[in-house]
C-alpha cells in the first residue's frame, strides 16, 4: 500500500558528521551514502532530538504523503487520528524541492535540493532514481535507524 506514495527508500550509512565545520548547536549535517542506490546525500538533522553518528545505518524514504491511502496531505497532523506512515519511522520532516539540476556526461548525475523549514537537504546521483521529482513539490522525509 505505502508503495505507491514513497517515492524514494534506501538505506544509507553515515560518512561524516559537520564536512564544512560545525555551524549551529542542535543541528548536524550528514554525510551518507546509499546501500543499494549508490546515491550521495547532505542532510541536516536536529541532532538534539534525532542523534546520529558516524557509521550508522538508517532506512530514508522521501513521501509525498503521509496518509496511508495516498490521499493528498491536508497540512494538518493530527498524532493518534488514524495511522499514517509516520508511525513507521522515527524522525519526519516536511519539506518543499527547491532545485533540481542534471549533469551530463560519461556518467550523469542528477540533484535534488529540499529545505525543511531551513534544514537542508541534497539527494544526488542517477537521474532514473530521482526523474520523477517536481520542482515545488511538497515532500515528507522519513528515518529509521536500523
Amino acid at each position: 500500500m505505502a508503495n505507491n506514495i514513497i517515492l524514494f527508500e534506501d538505506i544509507f550509512v553515515v560518512d561524516k558528521l559537520d564536512p564544512d565545520g560545525k555551524k549551529f548547536d542542535k543541528v548536524t549535517r550528514i554525510e551518507a551514502r546509499s546501500h543499494n542506490l549508490e546515491m550521495f546525500m547532505h542532510l541536516d538533522i536536529n541532532t538534539e532530538i534525532y542523534p546520529m553518528a558516524v557509521g550508522e545505518k538508517f532506512t530514508m524514504a522521501l513521501a509525498h504523503t503521509l496518509n496511508l491511502d495516498g490521499t493528498p496531505d491536508t497540512g494538518y497532523y493530527a498524532p493518534g487520528v488514524k495511522k499514517s506512515l509516520a508511525d513507521k519511522y522515527e524522525y519526519v520532516m516536511h519539506g518543499k524541492l527547491y532545485k533540481i539540476s542534471e549533469r551530463e556526461g560519461k556518467s550523469p548525475r542528477a540533484e535534488i535540493y529540499v529545505s525543511y523549514g531551513g534544514l537542508l537537504m541534497l539527494l544526488q546521483g542517477d537521474p532514473a532514481h530521482i526523474s520523477h521529482f517536481e520542482l515545488d513539490q511538497r515532500i515528507f522525509l522519513l528515518i529509521r535507524k536500523l
